[in-house]
């Protein structure tokens, strides 16, 4: 019987990952990861004014790298039976297009603009204009962010395009439309030639861009238009049709065949957030919240429609129907901030490095510095005095959006080291993670298993531990350490109808579970008391 092969690719904030499994029991063939050049370099990017921009050509190079790379790490057995390409990305990264398709920074005259480059979903220069649409969609007769939490955001399309349009007006007279980073792969893999036919992602549309079936799509032109004129260069040119991740696009082009040595018929699925789809590659049910855990969090639930009912659920990041499994509702949440919270910290404590002479030691102090503050926080007591943290450096995502508020610490004596406020930062994001959960529970979701993702949770026993505790709750870690490309995988092997459904699917190729974190109940009690501090802090400081 033949094999089919698939590939999965992950487009994170740093690099993509490339992984080819085999489609029957989902194992992994070969993998290979490439970073972002620009990027890593810091071009485009300002963090005193909260802007984070990728060049367009960074996604394409990487891309077409680490594929290869893993190709190269298979026989022709393999590579004569790629079946399908999946792929997600971050989101929402926006960018404006030309007619074509083309982000404007692929034009020469544009290709130094960082208005014309991707808008990173960590990018928060657009919050007077999240805030002007979540004004508008208030006032309106249609309150468009009912499936959006309630606000829109400044992580999100409408306002960052905006943004970009105000603040570079040259860009005005060649943008035709916007699209997701997601909408882009899709459209440039399959070789779509025209911004109008690109295919456009419900996970994206709908937890970004408040596409929504209740209003017929996207809010109509008249309702941005009335926040600013300049909304009318996409009059006409966006989309009101959406399309869930199991779906084939197309097929790979001709031009991207021979770049990379592939032939045959190769299926091209529907793109997702990364979240979502490192959810499905966690093996996510109704029932389930997978928490995946890096620089930020994303935490995902899906449930039936006749379980969600007419919920709407206040405060989170959206939900979706068929945003990660088609036929069920999906629900987003999550911090702004987590491994970025620890990685300020190391910062903080690193700035006296620079003045060492020797700067491949000063570089092993600081890429170890994490390391040690968790060895000496774990071995400390849990006790009910300890400093209180908010992890809310990059300001608060969910529960409740607030774009304007910030961390901090309190109850510091001259005895507080390092370690204690590691510490106490740890806590402080599994505080905010509890809330999320919380908030997700009050509403008439039922959480019956915990699973976490990404880096933190397979390199960090430490904030595990800590998570756990502050929980009350057992966290399971699957085996898998590219869950976002194996349920890109997962998605293809449908879309190439190699499965009937993403659940049968899952059942085949979605990652054991390689370890279970469980809570110590004394912790847990003085964690209780705790946590009741950290909201009391941050009501006193952030309204």
């Amino acid at each position: 019987m033949k094999t089919n092969y698939l590939i999965g690719l992950d487009f994170g904030s740093d690099s993509v990952r490339c992984l080819i499994v085999d489609a029957s029991d989902g194992k992994s063939i070969a993998s290979a990861a490439a970073d972002y050049r620009r990027w890593s370099e810091g071009k485009y990017c300002d963090s005193s004014k909260n802007r984070y921009r990728q060049h367009p050509l960074d996604h394409l190079e990487a891309m077409e790298e680490c594929i290869l790379a893993a190709l190269d790490g298979c026989g022709p057995e393999v590579r004569g039976n790629i079946a399908c390409i999946g792929y997600d990305t971050t989101a929402s990264s926006p960018v404006l297009v030309d007619e074509s398709g083309a982000p404007l920074a692929l034009r020469p005259e544009y290709g130094e603009n960082p208005d014309a480059m991707f808008v990173l979903w960590k990018d928060h220069s657009a919050i007077k204009e999240a805030d002007e649409i979540t004004s508008a969609a208030k006032n309106s007769p249609v309150d468009y962010t009912e499936y959006c939490g309630g606000s829109y955001s400044c992580e999100w399309g409408w306002a960052k395009m905006l943004h970009c349009l105000r603040h570079s007006p040259e860009l005005v007279r060649v943008a035709w439309s916007w699209a997701e980073h997601c909408d882009w792969i899709g459209a440039v893999l399959a070789g779509c030639r025209f911004a109008g036919e690109m295919p456009r992602s419900r996970c994206c549309a709908g937890h970004k861009a408040m596409w929504n079936s209740k209003w017929g799509g996207l809010p109509p032109m008249d309702f941005f238009e009335g926040i600013d004129s300049l909304f009318s260069v996409f009059r006409g040119h966006m989309y009101s049709e959406t399309v869930t991740s199991d779906r084939c696009i197309g097929f790979l082009s001709r031009e991207w065949m021979d770049r990379l040595g592939l032939s045959g018929r190769i299926c091209v699925s529907m793109g997702a957030i990364d979240c979502h789809v490192g959810a499905v590659g966690a093996g996510i049910r109704p029932g389930t919240l997978v928490k995946v855990m890096g620089t930020s969090t994303c935490d995902i639930m899906t449930a039936a429609p006749e379980t969600a009912g007419e919920t709407v659920i206040r405060g989170i990041c959206g939900q979706v129907d068929g945003s990660v499994l088609p036929g069920f509702i999906g629900y987003e949440a999550g911090q702004a901030a987590f491994g970025d919270l620890y990685a300020w910290f190391r910062r903080v404590l690193s700035w006296p490095l620079r003045f060492i002479r020797d700067e491949d030691d000063a570089r092993k102090v600081s890429e170890r510095m994490l390391d040690l503050l968790s060895a000496d926080a774990s071995a400390l007591e849990v006790r009910a005095d300890d400093p209180v943290s908010l992890d809310w450096i990059n300001g608060r995502r969910t529960p409740d959006l607030d774009p304007y508020a910030r961390g901090a610490v309190c109850g510091l004596s001259l005895g507080t080291d390092a370690p204690q406020i590691f510490k106490s930062l740890v806590e402080a994001t599994a505080f905010g993670a509890r809330a999320i959960d919380e908030r997700l529970e009050s509403e008439g979701l039922c959480i019956d298993r915990i699973i976490a993702i990404g880096g933190i949770a397979r390199k960090s026993s430490f904030v595990m531990q800590v998570m756990a505790d502050v929980l009350g709750k057992d966290i399971c870690v699957p085996a898998s350490d590219q869950a976002c490309a194996l349920g890109a995988a997962i998605f293809a092997s449908v879309a190439s109808g190699l499965y009937r459904s993403v659940e049968e699917a899952q059942s085949h190729m979605a990652s054991a579970i390689a370890s279970v974190y469980e809570p110590v109940p004394e912790r847990h009690m003085v964690y209780n008391h705790l946590y009741q501090r950290y909201q009391e802090l941050g009501g006193l400081l952030w309204r």
